[in-house]
């Protein structure tokens, strides 16, 4: 490995020299992109000259830069997907500055430049369509916007989803990491899963953008960034205010407005600002036997705007609450001997209630010689009580073994970006420099419980954490062809617990870890590129087992290899594909569920992903992603090395009819196969084929639509364990898949009035 490393490091150092020699003195193409409609800054918008010989993305303020341009006539293609593009002439023989507006227009995949510039390994293209183009209605959906990502809900609508991605089962967001606006969105040392990422507190209508990354490949991602990450963005004006109103089988309601505050007034100066809010509220008994009472709200606020021409402000805060009952996980037995039905209970008592409150504020500003700072301060105060019964009456014959997980938690969070755009000799670079920092102040308890009333405490303590991080990034444009980009990512972890009952089960413990990245692409053309990608990420432990010792590696290691390609033709398809291997030191994580730590061995995983996006006319779409790994547990005896809950083959697609006035339809898939619920794969967890629909009906100002989930009514399972339970009248224990039922069709109309 050693040998490979350094060949590779040679190879590099070798090809920049060349660049750097062969390089031309010339001039630059700059300027800035925007929509015509609503005077925004179209982020990720491609400026190509000469059919992509040279390239660059739009950042987030709209604006690129081409440098070290020869003398001469080129072609110019500025795209971005739903709007028309632009395609124009120019003479270069002096530094040439633009201002561009692009109008919006139907999708069409003849938008899509397959070049990158900034951020070499996001899945830029793929999820920009599928955001487009695929109809979503909830925070869930837009999970589901990550290609080979698959979720599943266990404990009623108001609990975190568990995340499938790339062969982990990563829990609640163990192995993905999730921010919205730069804010996390996954808990550290939680007190029902390392990395919970409870993201309905988002409303879909106010998300803007989506950037995918798959594997510990990105240096501004730290803890969770292994198996993937997304990262969500909230628009910062809604084009019309909205009313919309839902309603579905099993009583299930929900209302949503947005509404614009500013329109063409000023709030703090006099140059361009927005400001918005957003508010929905949802209600449903769900599809069980016992009532869900399952209720949440939303609101949202964001302003932002121009201070002046050269510092961009935003600030946005929200909050959320939800409550809710459970029917919880039920075994096979019950089922097969007609005790109760699938959609039926042992302990109806399960549920919980959680809430979330944001506020995250972000100044940007672009200094002179084209540096750009931004400063992100975010706090957020959350609140957390579960209620679950996993193994009934396993370890207590009288009361039940129900417990109660209570997390009430403060975190205050700093990012800091330094951006800067020069040359190494002739070689452009695309530097970023970052710090930031994380406290997280918990209250932890996990307690005995009968029918939410309490009878015994396990484990209580405060709980701190603290991150403190800083990388450095550079993407070089090696040549007309080449990129690479390389940085090395610093975080240093505390660990603090102190139990409040007096007991030992306290303590604290630092660590470090450095994580290396470098990834190269090589553009032929605008239509093709190939990529390899690499790097270190990992996973952090919780606190409680960390300051115990209870496991030997705080910080295991994830150690990511990727290459592929994209590649689009004949100006209606797009086609992604992958090639991947990923090693992680150790999955040891707490589990909240016993106040315990789950040991494993170290892991090995492969696989490969496979996406395509076609145009088949102006107005029918269709989508294919396929995801397929396997995965053994390194060390482990041959007949006990799975991989509990990994999946093998996952696949999700479908057909779109879309048009901006009318009708629209899509009609979707989704299948996962049938996998080992343990490491001897004497339990298996069952796959499933899904279908739905969409249909919607547009006018200028009102929409109705149609939403009809598992067309074909399949009983299938949602979150399934190989858990060991024990029912009030059986002397002995069993060990079977356990698992919540799916739903059943469901069938949800929608009616929205513009204004």
């Amino acid at each position: 490995m050693k040998k490979y490393i350094r060949t590779l490091l040679i190879f590099l150092l070798a090809l920049l020299m060349n660049c750097y020699v062969h390089a031309v003195s010339a001039f630059r193409y700059f300027g800035h992109v925007t929509d015509n409609e609503t005077h925004q800054a179209i982020v990720g918008a491609v400026v190509s000259l000469n059919n992509g010989t040279y390239f660059a993305p739009t950042d987030q303020f709209g604006r690129f830069e081409i440098k070290n341009l020869p003398p001469s006539d080129y072609s110019v293609k500025i795209s971005c997907l739903g709007f028309v593009s632009l395609v124009d002439s120019i003479k270069i023989d002096q530094d040439h500055e633009v201002s561009i507006s692009l109008n919006a227009a139907t999708v069409s995949l003849s938008e899509i430049t397959v070049a990158r510039g900034k951020g070499l390994t996001q899945s830029l293209n793929v999820s920009d369509i599928d955001l487009a183009l695929r109809p979503v209605a909830s925070s869930q959906d837009f999970l589901r916007l990550v290609p080979g990502l698959f979720i599943a809900q266990h404990a009623g609508g108001g609990k975190a989803e568990q995340i499938f991605l790339r062969g982990f089962d990563c829990d609640h967001g163990t192995d993905f990491y999730i921010s919205v606006d730069g804010m996390p969105v996954n808990m550290v040392s939680h007190a029902h899963g390392q990395g919970y990422a409870d993201f309905h507190f988002v409303i879909p209508e106010t998300i803007d953008r989506l950037r995918v990354y798959k594997g510990p490949y990105t240096t501004k991602f730290g803890d969770f960034s292994t198996a993937g990450t997304g990262e969500f963005f909230t628009k910062n004006t809604l084009k019309k205010n909205e009313l919309k109103a839902e309603a579905g089988f099993f009583d299930t309601y929900r209302l949503y407005t947005g509404i614009n505050l500013l329109k063409e007034k000023h709030l703090l100066s006099k140059e361009q600002e927005n400001a918005f809010i957003a508010a929905e509220y949802v209600f449903t008994n769900s599809y069980f036997d016992h009532k869900q009472n399952f209720g949440r709200y939303n609101l949202f606020g964001k302003y932002s705007g121009w201070l002046n021409k050269k510092q961009f402000f935003s600030f946005d805060a929200s909050t959320f609450s939800a409550q809710w009952d459970a029917s919880g996980q039920i075994p096979e037995r019950l089922i097969e001997n007609g005790q109760i039905s699938r959609y039926g209970s042992v302990d109806p008592s399960e549920g919980g209630k959680t809430s979330r409150t944001n506020v995250n504020t972000s100044l940007s500003s672009i200094l002179r010689n084209d540096y750009t700072i931004r400063n992100q301060i975010y706090y957020v105060k959350y609140d957390f009580d579960l209620f679950s019964n996993f193994t009934f009456f396993l370890n207590d014959p009288v009361h039940g073994d129900e417990i109660h997980q209570h997390d009430d938690r403060n975190i205050i969070g700093y990012k800091g970006t330094i951006d800067k755009n020069y040359s190494l000799g002739k070689v452009p670079l695309e530097t970023q420099f970052g710090i930031g920092s994380r406290t997280d102040h918990s209250v932890l308890a996990l307690m005995h419980s009968e029918k939410r009333v309490t009878l015994d405490t396990i484990v209580s303590g405060i709980m701190q954490e603290h991150n403190l991080n800083a990388y450095w990034n550079s993407v070089a444009q090696l040549s007309s062809h080449w990129s690479m980009e390389s940085g090395v990512r610093f975080d240093y972890f505390q660990f603090h617990f102190k139990d409040d009952r007096g007991t030992d089960y306290s303590g604290t413990k630092s660590i470090a870890r450095v994580s290396p990245k470098l990834n190269l692409d090589y553009v032929v053309n605008s239509s093709l590129r190939f990529f390899i990608h690499s790097g270190i990420g990992f996973h952090s432990n919780d606190a409680r087992a960390v300051v115990l010792n209870r496991v030997k590696n705080t910080l295991p290691k994830a150690i990511g290899y990727e290459a592929g390609s994209e590649f689009a033709f004949s100006k209606r398809f797009l086609v992604n594909i992958a090639l991947w291997s990923l090693h992680l030191e150790s999955e040891l994580v707490y589990v909240g569920d016993e106040g315990t730590v789950e040991t494993n061995y170290p892991t090995q995983r492969y696989g490969t992903d496979f996406s395509i996006r076609a145009e088949i006319s102006s107005r029918v779409f269709a989508d294919v992603d396929i995801n397929i790994s396997q995965g053994k547990l390194i060390g482990a005896p041959l007949n006990a090395n799975e991989i509990p809950l990994s999946p093998r083959l996952t696949s999700t697609g479908g057909i779109t009819y879309k048009k901006d006035q009318g009708i629209n339809f899509s009609l979707r898939y989704r299948t996962i196969d049938s996998r080992p619920a343990n490491e001897t794969n004497t339990v298996v967890a069952k796959g499933y084929f899904l279908l739905d629909a969409v249909s919607q009906y547009k006018w200028t100002k009102w929409t109705i639509g149609l939403t009809i989930e598992n067309i074909m009514n399949t009983k299938w399972n949602q979150a399934q364990f190989d858990t060991e339970s024990r029912l009030a009248n059986e002397m002995n224990s069993v060990s079977e898949l356990h698992f919540t039922p799916g739903t059943p069709v469901f069938v949800k109309g929608s009616l929205s009035y513009l204004f």
